[in-house]
């Protein structure tokens, strides 16, 4: 993806990051900057000096004079003791699967910089310094999706940042594969040399499932404000009910993302006369329950946001070496069952979504729940009308994709394996967690550029049917921009390419959608 040119800039100084400041640096809307305070570098410092010293005096430290994982027992020699952090990263080279995206891998390195400028995990300036390099310069590790347990951390998948860091394996640079190495030389710096426990520091951490959570997150918080925007649009196209929208109903229920769904779609069916089918008098749940469906996303974003954040900026290596206290704490907190929890729960509620928006589309497509629509909402008439099918097939996708997604939501968390000698007995499946949410939102957004084909052309053929129908101004404008962006479907033609580009649409956030 294309960085602007003059991005804002996220200070990293141990202090609380968000969501939204890490989805930016993804996306190249914002850079990563160190903190040029002398407090800061300092502290880092600090940390660095005092497990040098502890080593001097010949302490014993997990992951430094010792082993990994099971073999905790097994003594380095001092001479021995250099070599350990290149030997993490190399065994840990067994990931599989696709490549994380650009996007990704810009979150990852963010996440795991944030994590590492607590202060509490014994690293040099020098690696922080090598970590903002790669992000100021977009040197993109290669990193397979695939091979993390969530606990000890994301080990295999972080362990090809630290090979790169080291000038080894290969990136993403200035749009084609490259050796690291290289990479580093063109923009004017060298291999990094690991010190002590820095192997250990950088891959014994959660910052691949925390990265694909926060992006989840937003991409998820999207799709429920789209998710509201198509709702009133069926409505409309349905001749449906806008009193399922009451203000005072709501009142009588007080989820505070059920009330802010259905006030959304209730503000874009104000139009002059309230919209009232008095044939029907109750739509079906697709419709009249759509907020309380989109409610449970709304109510659970919060929740979420509060994990995720709370993995984000937290120290989550082991050991943490404490500057202050001259401290060694060995503990879990590589453990990502925050996290796990976190997308368990986000892609059930956002599967749901995709569900409710299948729903709407198959009433909007069959003569027999669709008042008065043509079939499969095809805009062809006459002697021509035999031959067009309209959004047959669209419809037959629709449901594909939202079948798949539902098909995501068993929860990762609780297939939990015992590994790596039964040191690693009880893991988190955080990142698997993740990566299942992110697939969950590919497809759901890919449910939702069907459905504003659907819903456009439902709003249009309603007009044609019964003449001008009574919507808001901003629901109109809505309409009008999607017309801008996609043809009218009258005669049939295939609709992959403006799939595409909505998805696009979507995944850029094209649309401002509400205040609240």
């Amino acid at each position: 993806m294309t960085q602007n040119a003059n991005p804002e800039q996220v200070i990293f100084d141990g202090s609380a990051l968000t969501i939204e400041q890490i989805v930016d640096i993804a996306h190249g809307h914002a850079q990563a900057r160190l903190s040029t305070a002398p407090a800061f570098r300092e502290r880092i410092q600090k940390g660095a000096d005092f497990l040098d010293r502890l080593l001097a005096e010949d302490g014993v430290v997990y992951g430094v004079t010792t082993g990994y994982g099971d073999s905790c027992t097994v003594a380095v020699p001092p001479e021995l003791i250099p070599e350990l952090p290149h030997h993490l990263y190399a065994y840990h080279g067994c990931g599989a699967g696709r490549m994380l995206t650009e996007v990704e891998t810009r979150a990852v390195l963010a996440c795991r910089m944030a994590s590492l400028c607590h202060g509490l995990s014994g690293v040099s300036w020098a690696l922080l310094q090598q970590l903002e390099h790669l992000l100021a310069h977009d040197i993109l590790p290669l990193i397979p999706a695939e091979g993390s347990v969530g606990a000890s951390g994301d080990l295999t998948p972080l362990s090809y940042v630290a090979a790169v860091l080291c000038g080894e394996r290969e990136v993403m640079f200035q749009g084609r594969v490259t050796p690291a190495a290289d990479a580093l030389a063109a923009t004017g710096t060298q291999p990094l040399r690991l010190r002590p426990k820095e192997g250990l520091a950088l891959m014994n951490g959660t910052a691949v499932m925390t990265a694909l959570a926060c992006l989840a997150w937003q991409r998820a918080e999207y799709v429920s404000r789209l998710a509201s925007r198509i709702t009133a649009a069926n409505v409309v196209g349905i001749a449906g009910n806008a009193h399922h929208f009451d203000e005072t109903l709501f009142a009588a229920k007080p989820h505070a993302g059920q009330q802010r769904a259905a006030a959304r779609i209730r503000g874009d069916l104000v139009a002059q006369a309230p919209l009232r089918n008095s044939h029907r008098l109750q739509d079906r749940y697709s419709l009249r329950c759509a907020p309380h469906v989109i409610g449970v996303l709304e109510d659970a974003l919060p929740f979420l946001r509060q994990l995720v954040e709370g993995e984000l900026n937290s120290a989550n290596d082991n050991p943490l070496i404490e500057p202050d206290e001259e401290r060694v704490l060995h503990g879990g907190h590589f453990y990502g069952g925050h996290v796990a929890l976190a997308m368990d729960t986000l892609k059930n509620a956002v599967a749901n979504v995709a569900d409710l928006l299948d729903r709407q589309l198959a009433l909007l497509v069959d003569t027999r729940y669709n008042q008065g629509l043509p079939s499969n909402l095809s805009a062809v008439q006459g002697e021509r009308q035999s031959i067009n099918h309209g959004l047959k097939a669209l419809q037959i996708s629709v449901s594909a994709w939202t079948a798949e997604a539902l098909k995501q939501t068993m929860p990762a968390s609780v297939f939990s394996r015992s590994t790596e000698c039964h040191n690693q007995d009880k893991v988190s499946m955080g990142t698997i967690a993740a990566r299942d949410a992110l697939r969950v939102l590919e497809l759901t957004e890919q449910v939702i550029a069907g459905m504003l084909i659907a819903a456009r052309q439902a709003v249009v053929l309603r007009a044609r049917v019964q003449g001008d129908v009574p919507v808001g101004d901003t629901m109109r404008a809505w309409i009008d921009d999607l017309a801008a962006r996609f043809e009218w479907v009258e005669q049939d033609r295939a609709l992959d390419r403006d799939l595409q580009r909505l998805l696009l649409d979507i995944r850029q956030r094209a649309w401002s959608l509400y205040a609240h």
